[in-house]
């Protein structure tokens, strides 16, 4: 541990020794910003004599690791970061954290003030991002939880349920009695046990890893246990877990009640055994009995009387029943309200009543078939993982597994639920109208496919016009979260120019003027003479003067740049992209230099393009500066891997020498300033 703040250390025979400093850098998309703060830390330290180490968390994953004896020999930690990040292993040394943009504004601040800094004593919650320096949308500190759990969880839907599917599809049979049936003792249930497990941990899995995105390790163990608890309705006297929407909960309450236990003061002696003893039994332990003594017995409550309530409008009209059962259905997937209509149709299957199965058989799939529509419609809205998720959500909901589309819920719940209800309710609806009946307690194409379901056309019909309205729904209302959650790129509620022609513009007569005068023999040949990073940047998308004023202005007129360059497929569709990772955060890095990047299929191939502004262009940068180098890069999605942020990074580095900025802004034409950018490798 540390000595207190004072005089820098010194050497055993009194000498004094050389203050010795690390840092960790990373923002939430782990590209330039990371790099810069990076490069001004380790620039800050060094005009001031000190030893400094910076561990980069990027996209390609950590760079410059701190080791243990890095740790042991440090005076002290700066952790410049926008997103979580471990802090055990600096137990014992003074920590200061920070947003990573105070480590590109102000690293001679931050490297004073971290020898006064309060030393970490370990078992603390990760560093808590500081606001977005700059006009982008910060999301909040729940958000942020909510999807770590999210994005834990999805593999385990995936996995889960197509195990699940597959057992079904190829092992599987209909029993009037027990549904879709797979005997016992052979392969495919093997098969259908192990995707069960799956399914049974993917929502301790989501409130494990919200409560740890909030507290930290100790609060881990409560999260996943009160998650499992959530779901585990037998624990308090209901037919139904509290399924996804119960693990949210229990998450959040187990992540704060870590948080408020770790305030509590503790003699020093226990203070070591708090993380890994004390915190954990004790969060675990009262969120536990919480949930049980106290939320359980409502969710009990409210499904019995759900139950009672559905029972006594079975002789209303079938377009309401099937209508409130769908909604039902697609309410939580899985969860308590979603059991009870479920259960309500399979019991009726005893009575020779079938035609309420057949509502909710209807409703089922609908789900995660919508939402797997959805990102294919509107792929743009969606991340590449969404992407993936949404193609095994279109097999799940093909075999009537609603809980495919519990990622999409849980990450956008707003959005996606009503857009789940609304299609579940036509479904359902439409089933109903029809008299659909399904003579087994399951749903989907799947049942329909077996011989299971009598009215087979009308089900189809269903199911199909449901999953399509969740999906258009979904798109629709994503799409208008988007856009107001969109930064005033010039000034508030201002409309949003139509694109300018490609090519149109002040640099269009210099460029005709540049061709004639700068004719090469060889069209190949000026080609190689002309390209620098890897040969995703040419002369072509190189203009000496950036004729926008503002940053929307200025991405359209370098996606029409980009354009020139022959690779891009679709300008407008590029300029979206980029739009949209501006939202994320600026990508004004300070130092009068912005770095717009985008990953999107509108381009064939990686792109860069370079121009210069003289008055600069207001980017939201963490200094305040104006950018006048403007970078831009794009990629496609399948050739977005380590090849694109390695020329990030170089380009983030590079742009730290002043000099070179200098030599970039003195560069006569567009042939001077690619000898410039040779130097970045």
């Amino acid at each position: 541990m540390t000595s207190p703040a004072g005089p820098p250390p010194t050497g055993g025979g009194g000498e004094q020794r050389r203050v010795r400093l690390l840092a960790v850098t990373a923002c939430p998309t782990g590209i330039a910003h990371t790099y810069m703060a990076a490069e001004k830390l380790a620039q800050a330290a060094e005009s001031r004599g000190i030893a400094m180490k910076v561990e980069t968390q990027g996209s390609i994953g950590a760079e410059n690791v701190l080791d243990d004896n890095d740790v042991r020999q440090a005076d002290g930690v700066i952790v410049a970061a926008d997103k979580d990040v471990d802090l055990s292993r600096f137990a014992g040394k003074r920590i200061l954290t920070v947003g990573v943009a105070e480590g590109i504004r102000h690293p001679e601040q931050l490297i004073e003030r971290v020898l006064s800094a309060p030393v970490h004593m370990g078992g603390g919650a990760p560093t808590a991002p500081a606001p977005a320096s700059g006009g982008g949308k910060e999301r909040s500190a729940g958000y942020r939880a909510l999807m770590n759990g999210v994005s834990y969880m999805i593999p385990f839907v995936v996995v889960g349920g197509l195990l699940i599917a597959i057992s079904l599809s190829l092992g599987g049979h209909t029993d009037p009695s027990g549904g879709l049936v797979i005997p016992k003792n052979s392969f495919w249930m093997d098969v259908n046990n192990i995707g069960v497990i799956g399914f049974t941990l993917m929502v301790p899995i989501l409130s494990g890893y919200i409560a740890y995105a909030i507290g930290d390790r100790p609060a881990l163990v409560p999260g996943m246990i009160g998650g499992w608890i959530a779901n585990t309705g037998e624990l308090y006297d209901s037919k139904a877990g509290a399924g996804f929407i119960g693990a949210i909960v229990t998450g959040f309450l187990a992540g704060y009640l870590v948080l408020w236990i770790k305030k509590v003061k503790v003699p020093k002696f226990v203070q070591p055994i708090m993380p890994i003893i004390v915190i954990p039994i004790v969060a675990t332990t009262a969120l536990g009995l919480f949930f049980i003594y106290v939320i359980g017995k409502p969710i009990s409550w409210v499904f019995e009387h759900l139950t009672d309530w559905l029972g006594g409008m079975t002789g209303t009209s079938a377009v309401l029943l099937g209508a409130i059962l769908g909604l039902m259905i697609a309410f939580d997937m899985g969860g308590p309200v979603n059991k009870t209509a479920f259960l309500f149709g399979a019991g009726l299957i005893a009575t020779g009543n079938q035609t309420v199965m057949g509502m909710c058989a209807a409703a089922i799939p609908v789900m995660p078939l919508g939402q797997g529509l959805a990102t294919l419609l509107r792929r743009r809205l969606y991340s590449e993982q969404e992407r993936e998720t949404g193609f095994a959500a279109l097999f799940m909901g093909c075999f009537g597994i609603s809980e495919g589309a519990i990622p999409f819920a849980a990450a956008r719940p707003a959005q996606v639920i009503p857009a789940n209800m609304l299609g579940g309710a036509v479904a359902g609806a439409i089933a109903g109208v029809a008299g659909v009946e399904d003579a087994v307690p399951h749903g989907g194409p799947i049942v329909a496919v077996l011989g299971a379901v009598s009215g087979v056309p009308m089900f189809f019909v269903a199911v199909v016009i449901g999953s399509v309205v969740t999906a258009l729904t979904t798109v629709a209302l994503v799409d208008v979260s988007e856009r107001r959650g969109a930064p005033a790129l010039a000034g508030a509620g201002a409309a949003v120019p139509e694109p300018v022609p490609v090519g149109a513009g002040v640099g269009g007569a210099t460029e005709s003027a540049k061709s004639v005068a700068g004719v090469r023999s060889s069209a190949e040949g000026a080609e190689e003479a002309g390209e620098v990073l890897s040969g995703h940047l040419t002369e072509r998308t190189v203009r000496v003067r950036l004729a926008a004023v503002d940053r929307e202005a200025a991405i359209r007129e370098m996606a029409g740049l980009l354009t020139r360059g022959g690779r891009v497929v679709d300008a407008d569709e590029l300029v979206a992209a980029a739009l949209r990772r501006e939202e994320q955060g600026t990508t004004g890095l300070g130092e009068e230099i912005a770095i717009p990047h985008a990953k999107t299929d509108a381009v064939s191939a990686p792109v860069v393009g370079f121009a210069r502004s003289d008055e600069g262009v207001e980017w939201d940068s963490p200094d305040g500066t104006k950018a006048r180098l403007v970078f831009m890069i794009a990629v496609p999605e399948a050739a977005a891997g380590d090849e694109h942020l390695r020329i990030l990074s170089l380009l983030s580095r590079r742009l730290m020498d002043a000099g070179f900025r200098e030599r970039l802004l003195a560069a006569p034409d567009e042939a001077a300033v690619v000898e410039v950018l040779r130097e970045v490798g």
